[in-house]
């Protein structure tokens, strides 16, 4: 379990395989001794299992092996060396709940439709914040509601508003500098997870409906 508050950016360095498994290396400042063989990590949203791990330099590399179903529903399968991701490590007991709850279980790919700066208005001297737009899957797009959370690449974010798939997310300059967002553009894809508690209370809804009917 994980709370989207991305605690590292990290960086590919290896992808080898094919197209039903891959085994992709990572770069990250993570001391190596804090990670447990068979650790759960979130690399840009998807949950993967570390299972090699090396001290290098300040930090470490450490392997983790991705599925063909995880290469085919995530950004994954796009990796390369040099890619940047968004690191979490796996909650403990005791954690600070400081986002929301993700499981790190993807439920597919959001389009970044635009991006533009916002600012509060003439004289303000606040750093500009930047709102994207964002395309959901047809199948999602009923999960996701104005005001609600949303996990994309493995930050939590709060939705501000809601057009039939489309939706829009605000990340203030803190948010863009320390995660992998000040490098999205429109076009890009992103992975999306959608609330846990949207999740159950949609399926709970369509069971109560099939019992009425």
């Amino acid at each position: 379990m994980f709370t989207g508050l991305v605690s590292d950016v990290g960086r590919v360095i290896a992808v080898e395989g094919g197209e039903r498994l891959r085994r992709i290396t990572i770069e990250s400042a993570y001391d190596p001794a804090t990670i447990a063989l068979g650790a759960s990590i979130a690399c840009s949203g998807p949950c993967l299992t570390a299972v090699e791990i090396v001290p290098h330099g300040t930090g470490c590399r450490f392997a983790v092996d991705a599925a063909a179903e995880t290469l085919d529903r995530t950004s994954v399968g796009s990796w390369q060396p040099g890619t940047r991701l968004n690191l979490e490590r796996s909650l403990r007991m005791g954690d600070e709940l400081g986002g929301h709850l993700v499981t790190g279980h993807v439920d597919g790919l959001a389009e970044i439709v635009a991006r533009e700066a916002v600012t509060g208005g003439e004289g303000d001297s606040w750093a500009p914040s930047d709102r994207f737009v964002l395309r959901a899957p047809a199948a999602l797009a009923r999960f996701i509601a104005e005001k609600g959370s949303v996990c994309l690449d493995g930050t939590s974010l709060t939705v501000n508003g809601v057009e039939g798939d489309l939706f829009t997310v605000l990340l203030i300059p803190h948010t863009l500098a320390v995660t992998t967002w000040g490098e999205r553009r429109a076009g890009d894809r992103v992975n999306l997870e959608i609330d846990l508690i949207a999740r159950y209370a949609a399926r709970l809804t369509e069971a109560h409906a099939a019992r009425q009917g």
